[in-house]
């Protein structure tokens, strides 16, 4: 379709049941870069062994010794929303082969994060659209298969903490995570869920956000506060992917309070990012609003407010204007979660989605600079005509 579907309606999410499990695993081939072992929270069956939370890493000194060699810091690196193409009809060419190749080299680092905002998943005969599909109601999945191609494009670890998850039912988000975990890819999202990874020495959490059922509410302080200050404890480095605030070509600019979108409370993303920050958060990574957002500081992390729109397969997101322009974010911290630089890489989709690097016009970084500069003042990121992100003074 060549028009930006007007609505994300809200995904069928059914509540899993939680489990503590810690799965343990050997680096296997230079596709997972520099992670060197993994620890899940809730959700991982996959485990090689379980533990209780007592047996849980520990923030301090006193955590099990790393299985690499110690880094000083790590460098991450994360994308806004990602949608390879619509099934049956709205896939790729090529089945999608290289769809990731003109941003490879953009998204390499230490830990490579993304947005994936669809199931791999056959029809599972349950769409949240309905059969037929009723009117202005997008319901999106890719093959299975298709986790190879986030694989060949470098991704480490998927957010799956969002609108559009279960498109297709409780079935579907299953053979998501199970996609994903074959392919041997990372991800969060799942209430309770804490993925926590091994980066070159230094163990890093990720936990994702989203106002839905099924996932981490970010609409629910105290909870999230709770899970921040659990991953907190098993982890060096905490980083939230959240996926927060209304849609629309118009919603650029953050302020305070609660955004609604067709009547779905989006949360308040300034007094979330704020508080799970105190919580224990060393960086915070937006994306939902289908648009770039800016960037500020608070207590000295980075919060970027929203990544954009970075592919949009099967032209399933509008390119139109400012949908059309995302970013590559890079973060660098130091093992104890002090920000010691970053990045911006713009991005752009190409007329069938497909996300390429916006180098010559940097379009995703001007606008970056200027939403930053208008709504946060002092506490905006300095973010250089080079892309380099900086506190400020």
């Amino acid at each position: 379709m060549n028009a930006q579907p007007p609505p994300h309606r809200p995904g069928l999410f059914g509540r899993p049941i939680l489990t503590l499990t810690i799965a343990v695993a050997a680096l296997v081939g230079a596709g997972l870069g520099g992670i060197a072992l993994a620890d899940r929270g809730p959700q991982d069956t996959g485990a090689i062994w379980q533990a209780p939370l007592s047996a849980a890493p520990s923030r301090t000194p006193s955590a099990p010794p790393s299985t690499t060699q110690s880094s000083e810091s790590v460098t991450l690196s994360a994308t806004g929303d990602i949608i390879m193409g619509s099934a049956p009809n709205k896939l790729p060419a090529d089945d999608g082969e290289g769809f990731f190749d003109p941003v490879k080299p953009g998204l390499k680092s230490d830990l490579v994060m993304g947005n994936l905002e669809q199931p791999l998943t056959g029809d599972t005969g349950t769409s949240k659209c309905g059969t037929p599909p009723r009117p202005n109601c997008f319901a999106f999945r890719s093959p299975p298969s298709y986790a190879n191609h986030l694989v060949d494009a470098g991704f480490q670890l998927m957010n799956t903490a969002n609108n559009h998850s279960k498109d297709f039912g409780t079935q579907g988000y299953k053979n998501t995570v199970e996609a994903l975990e074959k392919a041997g890819l990372e991800h969060t999202g799942a209430e309770g869920e804490i993925a926590v990874v091994e980066v070159k020495g230094v163990r890093v959490a990720v936990v994702g956000f989203s106002p839905y059922a099924g996932a981490n509410n970010l609409n629910d302080l105290d909870a999230a506060r709770t899970v921040i200050a659990e991953a907190a404890g098993r982890a060096d480095i905490v980083v939230v992917q959240v996926h927060m605030g209304a849609e629309g070509s118009d919603q650029g600019h953050v302020k305070p309070g609660n955004e609604l979108f067709f009547g779905e409370n989006r949360g308040d993303p300034m007094k979330f990012s704020r508080a799970v920050i105190d919580a224990g958060a060393d960086v915070v990574i937006g994306h939902g609003p289908h648009v770039l957002r800016g960037m500020e500081f608070y207590k000295g992390k980075l919060i970027a407010y929203s990544l954009g729109n970075f592919a949009g397969g099967g032209k399933t997101l509008s390119r139109s204007g400012v949908l059309g322009y995302g970013g590559i974010l890079h973060v660098t911290l130091t093992r104890d979660g002090e920000f010691a630089g970053g990045k911006f890489l713009s991005t752009a989709m190409n007329p069938v989605g497909r996300p390429t690097r916006d180098s010559e016009n940097e379009r995703g970084l001007a606008r970056v600079r200027e939403l930053s500069a208008d709504d946060f003042g002092d506490t905006a990121a300095k973010i250089g005509k080079d892309g380099s992100i900086a506190a400020p003074a």
